[in-house]
């Protein structure tokens, strides 16, 4: 008994680099896992859709339920809480999951993790306390107060959950059960529902009440797309370089800059149609909220090394800003949008 509690606490509580948070566990890292899957295995790519979708519908209700008059905390501060402290949860016991089902991991982590936390809203939200909107009676130095709490509170919540998630996890290790992996049959069958899982949220946006597309159906066919084009980039472009992680800044800011266009779109004038506008909201909530992320942003600045963490994060925050300083902030100018959506949400 003590020899496995020993190997439990020895294996690795994090990857082995960034370049490997998002990847399924290998040998490489702790207790070999029971069956080393490639990246882009199709029970990993399968399985990336429902734990995607169902990260976007927990951080749309979390969106919906921590939205109140006179709340304390900006409702998105939850969903990076939660998602984080889930993240730090697997992250940690990456080498059991690989022992179980290695796509499992990426599944929670990339997918459900990653599309619950959002780093483009994040910093949408950011902006918006800059221009005072929507326009509360304040002077500048409460706009610029009200930014940088956003920017301190959600950096510290998101470290502060990732760490809680890892020792509960040390605290659980020693005491989890033996689970024997899934057959073949059972793998197979997991993949063809992560697949169907896809194809249902097709019948879901055209039979549902139309209302709902603006709500949810909408974004849940874009959340897979946006979380899948995270995956790719970060298995791709992270290993490029050990202090850097180059995809999931590339995702992070391809999001951002992608949310603030929809944004400008979702505000012009003459109003845009419905549909359009039911459209622009899938694509900003499902795609760009799902194709970037704070909780693998987050094991990525613990795993840096001191000033390269540092760099990373406010290479990421002023790219984001600036981004939409140039995107927004001529469409502002210009007169031709408001700074409130001017979709009308009637079919």
């Amino acid at each position: 008994m003590d020899a496995g509690h020993k190997t439990h606490r020895d294996s690795s509580p994090q990857p082995s680099s960034i370049a490997s948070v998002d990847r399924p566990p290998d040998s490489h890292e702790g207790i070999p896992p029971s069956k080393i899957y490639h990246p882009y295995s199709i029970h990993i790519v399968a399985l990336l859709i429902p734990a995607s979708m169902f990260g976007l519908l927990a951080r749309l209700g979390l969106d919906a339920l921590a939205t109140y008059d006179g709340q304390s905390i900006y409702q998105l501060a939850y969903a990076q809480a939660v998602g984080c402290l889930v993240m730090g949860f697997a992250v940690h016991l990456k080498a059991p999951f690989g022992q179980f089902y290695g796509p499992l991991y990426t599944a929670v982590t990339t997918g459900f993790c990653g599309s619950l936390t959002t780093f483009s809203s994040w910093q949408v939200d950011i902006f918006k306390s800059w221009l005072n909107s929507p326009d509360y009676q304040r002077g500048r130095l409460r706009d610029f107060i009200d930014g940088l709490c956003k920017t301190v509170f959600t950096l510290s919540i998101s470290f502060a959950s990732l760490s809680f998630g890892s020792s509960i996890a040390r605290l659980l290790a020693p005491h989890l059960p033996k689970i024997h992996p899934p057959n073949m049959f059972i793998r197979y069958t997991i993949t063809v529902i992560g697949f169907l899982t896809y194809a249902a949220a097709f019948p879901l946006y055209f039979r549902l009440d139309p209302e709902f597309r603006h709500q949810a159906t909408s974004a849940l066919l874009f959340a897979y797309p946006g979380a899948l084009s995270r995956y790719v980039l970060s298995t791709q472009l992270n290993p490029l370089l050990s202090s850097f992680p180059v995809g999931t800044f590339t995702a992070n800011s391809l999001a951002t800059a992608f949310l603030a266009i929809f944004h400008v779109l979702q505000r012009k004038t003459p109003n845009v149609s419905w549909s359009a506008c039911s459209t622009l909201q899938g694509l900003s909530d499902g795609y760009c909220g799902c194709l970037s992320t704070v909780s693998t942003f987050a094991v990525e600045v613990k795993m840096l090394r001191r000033w390269a963490n540092v760099r990373y994060v406010l290479a990421s925050w002023v790219t984001a800003q600036l981004l939409l300083l140039v995107i927004i902030g001529p469409a502002l100018l210009s007169k031709n949008v408001s700074e409130q959506t001017m979709c009308s949400f009637d079919p």
